[in-house]
């Protein structure tokens, strides 16, 4: 198993990143990103923290992958950023998209859909058919979600996502201990966006260094 989309008290989570590492772990995960609230105040230092994790996640047999999540960033920094974040090693850079429960500024998911820095576009609320094939042009994957209120979307983030022939992800957005799913919690969250049982085989299982280029 795998979650891209987790939080540490580095920015707005609970659990320090060993924390997280070994609960994970203990639920079966094998490979965990961590991608902490971003901004251009903060990259760098949230990076460099969890590289120096890297080694205590592979104790527990996880590959730890360090990442952001550009968090409402104005849509016109978001290339600059991501780029930014690739080039102090972020294993993974994700954006936080234009969900319908916060005030995210329009243009976020244009702008990371078109942006060859960024991986995955999380939360993306209402994002438009248009939006999702220029994410599905350059790999960016869009992401099925059990956060409360991101998740409402859910369906109509499927659907668009389905059409388009974009990858799809799904992730926790964890931030508490209780929101760490395990195998049949992320098996519900799949089939409960619209996936028939069929569909839930690829996004549940992702070959995350693959689709990362991670080798």
């Amino acid at each position: 198993m795998y979650d891209l989309h987790t939080h540490t008290i580095m920015s707005d989570g609970e659990m320090l990143p060993t924390e997280l590492v070994r609960r994970a772990a203990v639920l079966g995960y094998r490979i965990l990103a961590v991608t902490d609230h971003a901004d251009s105040s903060n990259i760098s230092r949230l990076l460099e923290g969890i590289a120096h994790m890297k080694e205590s996640a592979r104790c527990y047999d996880v590959e730890l992958l360090a990442g952001v999540e550009l968090t409402h960033i104005p849509p016109s920094q978001i290339r600059t950023l991501a780029r930014h974040a690739k080039q102090k090693g972020a294993d993974i850079v994700i954006v936080h998209g234009e969900t319908v429960v916060e005030p995210v500024a329009p243009g976020t998911n244009h702008a990371a859909c078109t942006c060859e820095y960024v991986d995955v576009l999380a939360h993306p609320g209402l994002i438009t058919p248009e939006d999702a094939a220029l994410a599905a042009e350059i790999g960016v994957a869009l992401e099925i979600t059990s956060r409360a209120g991101h998740n409402r979307t859910n369906g109509h983030v499927l659907r668009v996502a389905r059409d388009a022939g974009c990858t799809i992800v799904v992730g926790s957005d964890t931030h508490a201990p209780s929101d760490l799913m395990n195998k049949e919690a992320r098996r519900a969250v799949a089939l409960g966006a619209g996936m028939t049982e069929t569909e839930c085989a690829e996004p549940l299982s992702l070959d995350i260094d693959r689709f990362l280029h991670l080798r």
